[in-house]
């Protein structure tokens, strides 16, 4: 890796854990909050691309780990992970690969503006909330005893906001790329 490539990855994990200053929004359905840092995921991977989005994300889980409160609402360390909210943590690194992937693959190469500002969306609802809730939902389930209908049925709660985050990621995203293009990778 690049100093370039590093100090994006950094200065994403920055973004990541800034929108998590936000306080948490909880939904009494499941214990899982609402917070802002999934637009952060979705950010790094469309803009940074599939690796260094998804180093931007392992990094803010290994600071999360490490104790660091980078979480919204303050939240850090180990005990995270075994928790109702481990997995979708977890997941936000796949979810940042999957989207970068999907932004390199096909919005990159897309033809027009709005194809490319639909590619953008397309790779941000795949990545930022498919990849994600198929690793924090099950996750979910397993850790509070939840049965995976009502674990899912909670994360339906998030989907109509995770939606908006990836439009706002996706457009933030497109116009990042097409003033500043980076290579994705």
């Amino acid at each position: 890796m690049s100093t370039q490539d590093l100090v994006l990855i950094a200065l994403f994990c920055a973004v990541i854990v800034a929108l998590g200053l936000l306080p948490p929004v909880s939904i009494a359905v499941i214990p899982v909050p609402v917070t802002l840092q999934t637009l952060g995921v979705m950010l790094a991977g469309a803009v940074l691309g599939p690796v260094r989005g998804a180093g931007a994300c392992a990094l803010v889980v290994l600071l999360t780990v490490l104790g660091l409160p980078v979480l919204s609402g303050g939240r850090g360390g180990l005990g995270v992970i075994p928790g109702p909210t481990g997995g979708y943590l977890l997941g936000w690194i796949p979810g940042a690969f999957v989207t970068g992937w999907l932004v390199k693959r096909f919005a990159v190469r897309a033809g027009g503006r709005l194809t490319s500002l639909a590619a953008h969306f397309a790779a941000c609802l795949a990545g930022g909330l498919l990849v994600v809730y198929a690793v924090g939902v099950p996750w979910t389930s397993m850790t509070t005893g939840l049965g995976m209908g009502k674990a899912a049925l909670g994360a339906a709660y998030f989907a109509i906001g995770d939606t908006l985050k990836a439009a706002v990621a996706a457009a933030v995203a497109h116009h990042v790329r097409r003033s500043y293009p980076i290579e994705p990778r």
